[in-house]
């Protein structure tokens, strides 16, 4: 059932993802008054689709205007993109029997320069648009919300320990900036450039340096910083095993069946071997220390809330401040994501291999429905698809956008054989970066 729920989720946003920015393209095609042969949510390869206006017998009987239109609107069998086929164009579709007849008024190619650099922008700033509104509505409706790094000691794993930091270090710096987000350290770090890292510790200020070659590490090593909890005796609720041990709120419990816990993590460990069982508590009680006997309970609980040692920082938007909020949001998650890809275009880190496919996705939409979470990634993935159609690769709208941009600038049209040809490159690098994704997903499912 899991798994049938987050295949529904990654289905239904990508077909937002594809039908908002096909749309884009669709709508500056028809303001310039340019033909649009079809427009496909999925890829009818072969010529077989699930729907199609002009073919469906329902729709040509009883929406003939719909179905007699120039625009064949359909659906594709095989569900990895989709398309819009603006007449006199050359896109991934390689069909050139049009570009053999003199250019006609209605075609891509007779539009002058700007309108077809529209033509081929609007995809991606129906993406941006619709990451806008998106965080426009998240920061309206819920807010937002994170653990604030201040204050906030981390826990380590063999990773982070290995790099030099330790249990209970605060990060008060990376490459000179102060870190907000206690959630984003890790992704922070990925970012940096001179992978300088000052840490509190204790009463002291050092300096960590991460050497860049393990980026890769850092990329595929999830849970570098946890938060650093001290086990601190909040309350214990009536009824439970302990609540007659003689532990107090503001008890700090530093030892557990003789072996040290400075963090609640470390206690989870002792607590985890010793279900079921009896054991002595080391309590730190002010300036004194108090041995106490507690009971495990089969779960490994001891039945005690803890003390919240971290701090969440919410913030409220009404409908106005909302929209700005959204902007900035939108704006930083660009830039966030632009670091990423250039780290992916940069071998030595090996960041590449962190590259994923539909899999990926999968793993990123949570269990259950929520709203929050779906409207969340929908934003994200709008982003990642609208930057990702900018690069400069033929056969992707960056690729349009550059040959474009080359004529308005020279003053010089490619031919349209090199067109042809810049499209079979372009789409032999998608394969290869497709083959990339789906290798890289299917060796973590492995691994």
């Amino acid at each position: 059932m899991t798994v049938l729920i987050k295949i529904l989720q990654v289905i239904l946003a990508l077909s937002v993802l594809i039908i908002v920015h096909e749309f884009g393209h669709f709508f500056f095609a028809k303001i310039f008054h340019t033909r649009v042969d079809k427009f496909y949510l999925f890829m009818d390869w072969g010529g077989f689709r699930l729907f199609s206006t002009k073919h469906n017998r329902l729709i040509r009987k009883y929406f003939p205007k719909i179905a007699n239109a120039e625009t064949d609107f359909g659906i594709g069998w095989l569900p990895i993109g989709g398309y819009c086929k603006i007449n006199g164009m050359v896109d991934e579709s390689l069909d050139t029997e049009g570009l053999k007849n003199a250019p006609q008024p209605w075609e891509f190619r007779s539009k002058k320069p700007w309108q077809r650099l529209l033509i081929m922008f609007g995809g991606v700033l129906n993406n941006f648009i619709l990451a806008i509104v998106l965080y426009i509505c998240i920061l309206g409706i819920w807010g937002d919300a994170y653990v604030s790094n201040e204050g906030a000691g981390i826990y380590v794993n063999e990773l982070s320990y290995d790099m030099g930091f330790r249990n209970g270090d605060r990060i008060i710096g990376i490459d000179g900036e102060t870190p907000e987000n206690f959630g984003m350290l890790q992704a922070d770090l990925a970012r940096s450039n001179n992978g300088k890292v000052t840490v509190l510790r204790g009463s002291d200020t050092l300096d960590i340096y991460i050497d860049q070659n393990r980026l890769n590490e850092i990329l595929n090593t999830p849970g570098m910083f946890d938060i650093a909890i001290p086990f601190v005796v909040d309350s214990l609720p009536a009824g439970t095993l302990n609540a007659n041990s003689g532990l107090r709120r503001d008890d700090r419990i530093v030892a557990l069946a003789g072996v040290e816990t400075e963090w609640l993590q470390d206690a989870k460990k002792i607590l985890a071997e010793h279900k079921g069982e009896n054991v002595e508590a080391l309590v730190q009680r002010g300036s004194d220390t108090v041995a106490l006997a507690v009971q495990i309970d089969t779960a490994g609980l001891l039945g005690v809330m803890v003390q919240q040692s971290y701090k969440v920082e919410t913030r409220h938007y009404s409908a106005l401040e909302a929209i700005p909020a959204g902007f900035k949001l939108t704006f930083t998650t660009i830039g966030g994501y632009l670091k990423d890809l250039k780290m992916v275009a940069t071998p030595s880190t090996g960041a590449y291999k962190s590259v994923g496919s539909f899999i990926s996705i999968g793993q990123v939409f949570p269990a259950a429905w929520s709203w929050y979470a779906f409207i969340n990634i929908l934003a994200l993935l709008s982003i990642m698809l609208g930057v990702m159609n900018l690069l400069p690769i033929p056969a992707l709208d960056g690729g349009h956008i550059i040959f474009v941009l080359y004529e308005m600038i020279t003053g010089r049209k490619p031919s349209d054989k090199f067109l042809i040809g810049a499209q079979l490159v372009g789409l032999f690098l998608l394969l290869a970066l497709m083959f990339l994704a789906f290798g890289n997903d299917i060796s973590r499912l492995i691994r």
